[in-house]
């Protein structure tokens, strides 16, 4: 019974996603409660625990990309250098690019602009706040690469396809 209420849960995760952001023709699968900006593109074999993207910029999410719960990414804000204090009423928009075959820890935040090389790694309760590089493995507030995957083993990997 329990399977099936997950299974369950994960379709309706799935059509939410799917139709908060138009892409009906890719493959994602969610797992928690995620909502995703009209904006926002995906690639193909993605998996969401649980992701919201914000904002009126562009999100690109490549293909074979994983998420933890709790996730968020943010593609604009409120310009504090306009005509108002704190704020005024424009947006500064900023696009974000996650390439493929990312992974993001649990409660990760990741802030416009950034772009998330191929293979990376973004370890949990991470902000991201610059750009991270590829095979990068990175963490902290602000995320700082601090570790890379073994190049030899992801690119072999990688050709032989194997995916999770």
């Amino acid at each position: 019974m329990k399977k099936l209420v997950k299974e369950l849960k994960s379709l309706f995760f799935t059509f939410l996603a799917k139709r908060s952001s138009g892409n009906f023709n890719t493959s994602i699968r969610a797992n928690g409660y995620t909502r995703l900006s009209k904006q926002t593109r995906v690639g193909n074999n993605v998996h969401f625990n649980g992701l919201i993207v914000y904002g009126k910029g562009e999100c690109f999410i490549g293909s074979n990309f994983h998420s933890g719960y709790g996730c968020k990414i943010i593609t604009s804000y409120h310009n504090h250098m306009g005509e108002a204090i704190p704020y005024d009423n424009t947006l500064i928009v900023k696009n974000v690019i996650i390439e493929d075959n990312v992974w993001l820890g649990i409660n990760v935040i990741i802030l416009g602009g950034v772009k998330i090389g191929e293979g990376a790694i973004i370890q949990a309760g991470s902000v991201v706040v610059n750009d991270i590089e590829p095979l990068g493995i990175a963490g902290g507030h602000p995320a700082k690469v601090f570790s890379c995957r073994d190049k030899e083993k992801y690119y072999s990997l990688k050709k032989e396809g194997k995916f999770f």
